[in-house]
C-alpha cells in the first residue's frame, strides 16, 4: 500500500464521519424531509462519499465519530454545515441549542465558549450568509 492510499483512506474516512455527522442532525427528529435530503445529495457529492457508502452511513449513522478536524477552517466549514441542517430541519428552541452545542464541543470548539459560538452561527445562517462569509464572520467574534 503506498502513502497516497493511506492519505487517500483516511481523507475518505473523515469525510464520511462528517456526513455521518451531519446525518446525525438530519436524523433528530427521527425522520429526513425532502429538503434534507437534497442537502445530504449535495454534500454526498461534494465530500465525495459513495452511493454504497451514503446508503450505509443512513442506517448506521452513529457507529461514526465527530472527528475534529486539526485546522479552525475546517472546523468552520463543519460547523456552519451541521448549522445549515439544523436549520433546514427547523429545530427549535433547547433541542436545537443542546444537539449543535454537544456537537460542537465534538468539532473541538472549547466548551467555554461553543455557546456564544453556536449561537452566532445560527444567527449568520438565518441571514442567509454564504460559506466565505459566516467563517469570517466567526473569526471576526474572536478579535
Amino acid at each position: 500500500m503506498s502513502i497516497s492510499d493511506l492519505f487517500d483512506s483516511g481523507f475518505k474516512k473523515r469525510n464520511e464521519d462528517h456526513f455521518a455527522a451531519i446525518v446525525r442532525v438530519a436524523m433528530d427528529d427521527g425522520i429526513i424531509s425532502n429538503e434534507e435530503k437534497a442537502f445530504l445529495d449535495r454534500l454526498a457529492r461534494n465530500l465525495d462519499v459513495s452511493e454504497e457508502d451514503y446508503k450505509i452511513i443512513l442506517k448506521d449513522y452513529q457507529s461514526h465519530p465527530i472527528n475534529p478536524p486539526v485546522a479552525y477552517d475546517h472546523r468552520l466549514e463543519r460547523l456552519y454545515d451541521l448549522v445549515r441542517m439544523v436549520y433546514v430541519d427547523q429545530i427549535h428552541g433547547d433541542p436545537k441549542h443542546r444537539l449543535l452545542n454537544k456537537i460542537g464541543v465534538g468539532l473541538g470548539f472549547h466548551a467555554v465558549n461553543v455557546k456564544y459560538i453556536v449561537d452566532k452561527a445560527l444567527t449568520l445562517v438565518h441571514n442567509g450568509v454564504d460559506l466565505e462569509t459566516f467563517m469570517q464572520e466567526i473569526k471576526n467574534m474572536n478579535k
